[in-house]
């Protein structure tokens, strides 16, 4: 398996960073190819401008979901844009990881979606969810947080951690047409001690090596929508956002 991990934590000392040494360790050991986007380490620029294209279909008004498509059908991506869109066709599975940051991932990975989901790649055309411009690939999140689990819970604090994630389980990853597999959440890192890190380092590494076998979440089909964008009338919500249930919590 071709696996793309999409990092971002600035500090090479985090739990992050061990999550990361995990997971490369443990695919690379199972003998599946690792490729890492570690986005600080690159600088990667997350600012979607009109810089990301060497020619322009609308010169005048920069319409930045028309340009990626037309700079990507010529050819006129900026080269970190296009160098990641490579890693991106060439994976098997991705993995985003990051530490959750305001009920999201940091800006940097924001940019990355941005700049690299390009129109005409990852979307656009008639192609989302079970038709994205991604399908047939697999993807998680993998990521860590400072609150205890209890306050994930549907009446805690925050709120439904299923529900904090829907932007980009469904939103990034399934609307692309990734099949989305659960996520991998290690709780309040920074207030458990180095055992409790290290049960977690365990859990994950056990968890990727299982992960061939594992069964997707569900999102609804194209086909459970009807004309006016709303799940057909006798369709049965089934997933999180449109009112279904909860993620198995691994």
């Amino acid at each position: 398996m071709k696996v793309l991990i999409v990092y971002a934590h600035p500090e090479r000392k985090s739990f992050n960073a061990a999550m990361l040494a995990c997971a490369r360790e443990t695919l690379e050991r199972a003998g599946h190819e690792v490729r890492v986007s570690d986005l600080y380490a690159q600088n990667f620029d997350p600012v979607a401008s009109d810089r990301d294209f060497s020619g322009r279909r609308f010169p005048d008004h920069l319409q930045y979901d028309r340009e990626q498509k037309h700079a990507r059908a010529h050819d006129l991506l900026a080269p970190d844009i296009q160098a990641e869109i490579e890693k991106l066709l060439w994976c098997d599975f991705l993995i985003l990881q990051f530490p959750l940051w305001w009920f999201s991932v940091p800006a940097i990975m924001k940019g990355w979606f941005d700049r690299v989901l390009v129109n005409g790649v990852a979307y656009g055309a008639g192609m989302r969810y079970d038709t994205g411009g991604l399908r047939g690939r697999r993807a998680m999140i993998a990521t860590s947080t400072a609150a205890y689990p209890d306050m994930c819970a549907p009446d805690g604090l925050v709120g439904d951690l299923d529900v904090i994630l829907w932007p980009l389980q469904n939103g990034t990853l399934a609307y692309t047409g990734f099949d989305v597999l659960a996520p991998f959440v290690a709780h309040s890192v920074n207030y458990v001690d180095a055992a409790r890190r290290e049960s977690y380092l365990r859990d994950y590494a056990a968890r990727l090596g299982g992960i061939a076998g594992e069964r997707p979440m569900f999102f609804h089909p194209l086909s459970d929508f009807g004309p006016n964008w709303r799940l057909k009338p006798g369709v049965r919500p089934g997933a999180v956002g449109q009112g279904g249930g909860r993620t198995p919590r691994v």
